[in-house]
């Protein structure tokens, strides 16, 4: 029996027969939790303002409801409680503590997740959590995904729906061509960029379709289908809006084009989600002889207070013992909290990208800036965006580096891997590539790739400068940006880029040799911009 547990035993506060005292427990550890982890809340917060996350405003309240209607159930339970609990919240604070020195707030929200179901493991124990698994479950929907992984994903959904729209269009046996993202219909060219990627319906109909699971009073694999149906519903729904605009165009012109583009945006598209959802309900008791109206499928009853045993022995705090472990052990961060919160970024002095020379004997070069669009998803603190032309042969080389002054509260690196599909080029090969002939970069692996686009053909570096490393994998670069911010109190890096064509005549092997000659030259004077250790 552990020390707390000895205490906590011969404790007489323990012995209040009262409910009243173990819901004012519950409810000062519920607060402590949510005051711990105010500041990555907060952040949450600010991401549900997103069409994408607007649904999460709404899913603790529903979560709190549903978890009130197994509170009859619960309570007829008795010593159901668990100190496994108070281990997990003793975890949940430790995953809390390293999320406050890295300001990674996605490891704060989903451990902000597990103080929670730590908690209500200490109360009911693992019998009862798993009665209210699913109510407790369905918070990590109000958690935005990181950012490495939703920028992936709306580039995948953006192929995707270019291509089912593109085939929605031809269906009516109309012209088009796709490049990438980009759907070509001579008179007009679509980009289906990040909003018109359909995330900001495969969301919250996941929320929704989950929570229609949750609450259906039909078989498993109906609920399961019911689930996983949202996402393949969203995005035929999304790829016909896209096709759809595309057929205007032939038919209507372009101002109706983007009449419609503007007006099946948002709840239009949304609702009809909705609708063929319940078609699918709908189709799911037919099949099964299910009778009555769909609604009589879900249980939609409010929580009875009636019904709960509010003498029983499940509110005896004698039988809640973890319950105030969780207590003292939240009381405890709650003192070391202040020595840890508000740290700041150290910032390396450095110069800007524009003292990187445009011109020199062998090269020149000219700046290409960015769009405001592109700027406001990048979040970038400073970059350079050059196309450089050899003065000897003519050949083309783009220089691209970003520059990070910090990558916390969801600023961080886009990988040029999940980017460049979106412009119509096609990834032949991936691979790393050793630097040989650049003194300050010998023996540095950097990722190399040839993308291809019809007959032209590109080769492709790129790597991550984080804080004197040179990082050609994106989960070793998130490793060590939490590992830094925590032991140096730094998340600054960059990343570089270089892309040549190759031409007709030469091979991906000539292009090697003239990225390693330009580097030779520029790659000082970009590091003047980029601190090292």
């Amino acid at each position: 029996m552990t020390d707390i547990e000895t205490g906590l035993k011969n404790s007489t506060v323990l012995e209040g027969s009262k409910p009243y005292v173990f819901f004012v427990f519950l409810a000062i550890s519920v607060s402590l939790i949510i005051f711990l982890f105010s500041d990555s809340l907060s952040m949450m917060v600010q991401w549900w303002e997103r069409d994408e996350y607007s649904h999460g405003y709404m899913i603790p309240v529903i979560s709190l409801l549903l978890v009130l209607q197994s509170l009859p159930s619960l309570s007829k339970r008795s010593r159901s409680s668990s100190w496994a609990g108070v281990v997990l919240v003793v975890l949940s604070v430790g995953l809390w503590v390293v999320a406050e020195l890295s300001s990674l707030f996605i490891i704060s929200q989903y451990s902000f997740l597990l103080a929670i179901y730590a908690v209500s493991i200490a109360v009911v124990g693992w019998r009862g959590f798993f009665v209210v698994f699913i109510p407790l479950i369905y918070l990590v929907f109000m958690i935005p995904l990181p950012s490495f992984l939703y920028s992936n994903l709306s580039q995948t959904l953006q192929l995707i729906s270019s291509q089912l729209g593109v085939m929605v269009v031809r269906a009516f046996d109309i012209s088009v061509y796709l490049e990438g993202n980009v759907i070509d219909l001579g008179v007009y060219k679509l980009q289906v960029v990040e909003a018109c990627s359909g995330l900001r319906y495969l969301f919250p109909l996941m929320s929704f379709g989950f929570l229609m699971a949750a609450v259906y009073k039909g078989k498993l694999w109906h609920k399961v289908v019911i689930f996983l149906s949202t996402i393949p519903i969203t995005v035929l729904m999304n790829s016909f809006r896209i096709g759809l605009i595309g057929v205007t165009v032939e038919y209507w012109g372009i101002e109706m084009a983007e009449g419609v583009l503007h007006d099946f945006e948002g709840w239009v598209i949304f609702i009809a989600c909705l609708f063929f959802l319940f078609l699918e309900i709908a189709l799911l008791g037919f099949i099964s002889g299910m009778k009555g109206a769909v609604i009589d499928r879900f249980n939609l009853d409010l929580p009875d207070f009636k019904l709960v045993d509010f003498n029983g022995d499940f509110f005896l705090m004698r039988n809640q013992r973890p319950l105030v472990g969780c207590f003292v052990v939240l009381m405890a961060a709650l003192f070391v909290s202040g020595a840890i919160k508000g740290r700041e970024d150290i910032h390396p002095e450095r110069e800007s990208f524009v003292s990187v020379p445009l011109v020199n004997d062998n090269w020149r070069g000219k700046s290409v800036k960015l769009s405001e669009d592109v700027l406001g998803v990048l979040k970038l603190t400073d970059y350079m965006n050059a196309n450089y032309i050899s003065r000897q042969d003519g050949a083309i080389v783009n220089l691209y580096a970003a520059y990070y002054a910090s990558q916390r509260r969801g600023a961080s690196i886009h990988s040029p891997k999940s980017c460049l599909p979106g412009g119509g080029w096609v990834l032949q090969e991936f691979g790393q590539h050793e630097i040989s002939n650049v003194p300050s970069m010998k023996g540095v692996n950097v990722n190399r790739s040839i993308i291809v686009k019809g007959e032209s053909k590109q080769l492709v570096y790129y790597w991550f400068e984080q804080r004197g490393r040179k990082l050609t994998n994106e989960y070793l670069l998130k490793w060590y940006l939490m590992q830094d911010a925590i032991m140096i109190n730094r998340t600054d890096g960059a990343l570089v880029r270089l892309v040549s064509p190759i031409a007709f005549d030469e091979t991906a092997e000539d292009v090697d040799k003239r990225f390693e000659s330009f580097l030779l030259e520029f790659y000082p004077d970009v590091m003047k911009a980029v601190p090292g250790v």
